[in-house]
């Protein structure tokens, strides 16, 4: 958890939260290039993932609907990432309904490439060498199932489909979400808030 936070501040200011979207939402690299404005409810603390940026060396940069029904969810948004967002959303986001959430440098796509240089840059600089972007998703889903997420909401959460259990997970019900994000800010707080000694320092 305390790792999050290290490389959030070690990246620049416009991917800050790109990474705890990644962490705290678990979603995926391209899943967070294809969000939308429209996409993004602060009020209601959800987020939607509709769409996803795919790059191969012969089709080039293509946006998709996720590979299963599952990956078309709505996540519930911690509450502490709620005022980090709307920061972002007023200072680096695209404009418009439609306007892409997270920006490259350029003000285009952010793309995984030029996106990798920011990434290795943030590693050098903690000293966390050898993390992958994607494994931000495994600590969102660590922190889900220790709040007691069931394979079910985890499975959803993260967007996974399943041939045996073949169930729609776009259908949950949505307070059971947030709760499972309530528990992920509980967790947040005590990382950027630690608990006070004795001696009240």
């Amino acid at each position: 958890m305390p790792e999050v936070y290290r490389l959030a501040d070690a990246v620049p200011p416009h991917c800050r939260a790109l990474v705890l979207m990644a962490a705290f939402c678990a979603l995926r690299f391209g899943e967070l290039a294809a969000l939308e404005r429209r996409d993004v409810d602060l009020e209601a603390r959800t987020v939607s993932v509709r769409r996803s940026y795919s790059e191969t060396r012969g089709h080039g940069l293509t946006v998709k609907t996720p590979k299963s029904a599952a990956g078309v969810r709505t996540v519930a948004i911690p509450a502490s990432l709620v005022e980090e967002l709307a920061h972002h959303l007023a200072e680096y986001a695209g404009a418009g309904r439609t306007g892409l959430v997270f920006l490259g440098v350029r003000g285009g796509v952010l793309r995984r490439n030029n996106f990798r240089r920011i990434w290795l840059r943030a590693l050098a600089a903690t000293g966390l060498d050898g993390v992958r972007f994607h494994d931000l998703r495994h600590t969102g889903n660590t922190l889900a199932a220790t709040g007691g997420a069931t394979t079910r909401e985890l499975m959803h959460r993260m967007g996974h489909s399943s041939v045996r259990a073949a169930l729609n997970y776009r259908h949950l019900v949505n307070g059971r979400d947030h709760q499972i994000a309530d528990y992920v800010d509980g967790q947040i707080k005590r990382v950027k808030q630690p608990p006070r000694g004795p001696s009240g320092t």
